[in-house]
């Protein structure tokens, strides 16, 4: 059995690409949710390629591209667009990681526009009387929000690599949230899953509940204040958000909730400032890098977690020859690599301005050796596994004391770009949990995130120091993993990544090895079924696995499921031969995704 997950709709590579050719999936976006793009999970073709979830923000993209755009242009209006039609999970009250090839250099950038604390937090900012704030009012709340990273990450980018004024990119996204897009099941069922804390807030309740009610699926929803904001930066530029008018309304919607009194609902209040607002910069910093199979995979360094722990298991991988192992053998290992390397990631990683994070120990073949030894054929190691020391790896450590993985919230997006130049932009982007907070900015048309609660509001475990608890100005640990794949020419090979919280990290360990060692095409290497180990006494399994024989095999070696309806969404490119581009998504998860080139053909 080669692990590809059963799909809805029976599509081979080939079939796919001759959809994409009849259909024309490069067509740009529609004016109005009547007509909508069809989604196709992977196209091929030449003038660069898009993937993400949605058809209308792969075709903002594909019309920037079209118009002469680079791929950090046409990343930047893609992300535009999925805040329109994909709010729940970014938007500009948001932030993310946003990792950049640049083929003229042959050089990877990154720039780190995560979210940050107010300068008056500290460890206790969950914490009232000593106890943490329940999870459930921490969440929905204005002390849940962070700064917004996302619109400082679109002006970096665009100062550094970008050919064309932020105005023109968001034109898409504004003519979308003015004209509106189509509802889909899985917006439908997101909205649904949000329905009871969205109509403590009116803002949010007249956005997403019109006239009271769920948006039914096949009707149009339109965000006009959202399409004026689009404007307004697109004026004004990004500043706009951080020093003028809008920055005043994100404040006061953080310290005083606008809640609907009828609802009886009382959103704990944050302790933003302008001058936090005004405080907030993206950092671009080198990318993590790990050698595996002769290339180099390159990924986001902390503050993320994503671009170290995928590193680590990889490097223990390295070891063992995928290529050839059985199913259960290539599980087994790709399970155990995830559960040592998580085990590292919760000692050692949180945001190195605050916390000394040795990611260059992290990233040696040294220390992966050191930790992968631990990985027998036939047996299974008992979470949690307690993390190695990096600076001073022993050969096989046994002993030491653990701490379990925390939570973190799984509504994030993806999207990965490449242009006729052979530029690459792998980026993914948040507002935390499906909803973010809940809490819409009035007049403004988007959600606030709720990412400070990916900080631990108490040490995981008091023996063990915890790297991610609140601080002033600080970046909660993330596990977002924009990576992207050279050859030893340092020319692209695979660029890709994933929502889906903290195992973002798996889906895109998983989606490699099976793209680079068990040699499955790049969509099937996508929709094959996962499996999420995060140093837990049980790993989870998507049902293809979960109803599989090799979910006995694997329990006959000691391995222990839950199982978990769907992991991740990933969204990726692969260079091929004379120019020519692939665009995967997936075909099935969160309702299958969106993937599209300039041209099918030359």
């Amino acid at each position: 059995m080669r692990l590809r997950r059963p799909v809805a709709r029976k599509l081979t590579v080939l079939a796919a690409v001759s959809a994409v050719v009849s259909v024309g999936a490069a067509a740009p976006p529609t004016s109005a949710a009547t007509d909508p793009v069809e989604k196709v999970p992977v196209a091929v073709g030449y003038g660069g390629a898009v993937a993400s979830v949605d058809p209308d923000a792969s075709a903002a993209g594909i019309e920037v591209l079209r118009k002469g755009g680079n791929a950090v242009d046409a990343a930047v209006a893609t992300a535009a667009a999925l805040g329109v039609t994909e709010p729940y999970s970014a938007g500009i009250g948001g932030g993310g990681y946003f990792v950049y090839y640049d083929a003229a250099s042959r050089e990877v950038h990154t720039v780190d526009g995560r979210e940050t604390a107010p300068l008056s937090a500290d460890e206790s900012l969950f914490l009232e009387n000593g106890t943490p704030v329940p999870f459930a009012e921490a969440v929905t709340s204005g002390l849940s929000v962070g700064t917004p990273g996302t619109p400082a990450t679109w002006r970096t980018a665009l100062r550094n690599w970008g050919s064309k004024p932020l105005a023109k990119l968001l034109r898409p996204a504004e003519r979308l949230a003015r004209d509106g897009f189509t509802v889909d099941a899985t917006f439908r069922a997101q909205t649904a899953a949000n329905e009871a804390r969205f109509r403590n807030f009116p803002a949010t309740a007249d956005l997403y509940l019109p006239g009271g009610q769920l948006p039914v699926v096949g009707s149009t929803l339109k965000n006009p204040d959202l399409a004026r904001t689009y404007a307004e930066l697109g004026r004004e530029g990004v500043g706009a958000l951080y020093k003028g008018d809008i920055a005043r309304d994100i404040v006061a919607t953080v310290n005083k909730p606008p809640v609907d009194p009828a609802s009886g609902y009382n959103a704990r209040p944050g302790d933003l400032t302008t001058a936090d607002l005004a405080a907030y910069r993206t950092k671009n910093q080198a990318p993590t890098k790990a050698s595996y199979r002769g290339l180099d995979v390159y990924g986001m360094a902390p503050s993320s977690s994503g671009g170290t722990t995928v590193a680590e298991a990889l490097n223990i991988l390295e070891r063992t020859d995928l290529s050839k192992a059985s199913d259960v053998q290539y599980l087994h290992h790709l399970i155990e690599a995830s559960r040592v390397s998580f085990a590292d990631r919760g000692r050692w990683v949180g945001d190195p301005a605050f916390e000394d994070v040795p990611t260059k120990e992290l990233l040696s073949q040294r220390y992966a050796d050191s930790r992968g030894c631990l990985i027998k054929d036939d047996a299974v190691l008992t979470s949690p596994v307690a993390p190695g020391d990096p600076r001073h790896p022993a050969a096989c450590p046994t002993g030491g004391t653990a701490a379990p993985t925390t939570y973190e919230g799984d509504s994030t997006t993806h999207l990965t770009v490449a242009d006729k130049w052979g530029n690459v932009v792998s980026y993914t982007l948040t507002i935390e949990q499906t909803g973010g907070s809940g809490i819409t900015v009035p007049g403004r048309g988007f959600l606030l995130n709720n990412e400070l609660t990916d900080f631990s509001f108490t040490p995981a475990n008091p023996a063990v120091h915890d790297p991610n608890l609140p601080g002033p100005g600080k970046r909660p640990r993330s596990s977002m993993s924009p990576t992207i794949v050279l050859d030893k020419h340092g020319r692209p090979v695979v660029a890709l990544g994933s929502p889906g919280g903290a195992t973002i990290i798996t889906t895109v360990l998983q989606t490699l090895t099976g793209f680079l060692d068990r040699g499955l095409p790049l969509v099937d290497a996508i929709a094959a079924p996962r499996a999420s180990q995060r140093n837990q006494t049980t790993t989870e399994l998507e049902p293809g696995l979960w109803n599989s024989p090799l979910k006995g095999q694997l329990e006959a070696i000691g391995h222990a499921f839950r199982q978990n309806p769907e992991i991740g969404a990933v969204a990726g490119v692969q260079r091929l031969p004379n120019g020519k581009w692939l665009a995967a998504a997936e075909t099935v998860r969160r309702g299958g995704g969106s993937a599209m080139v300039v041209h099918p053909t030359r």
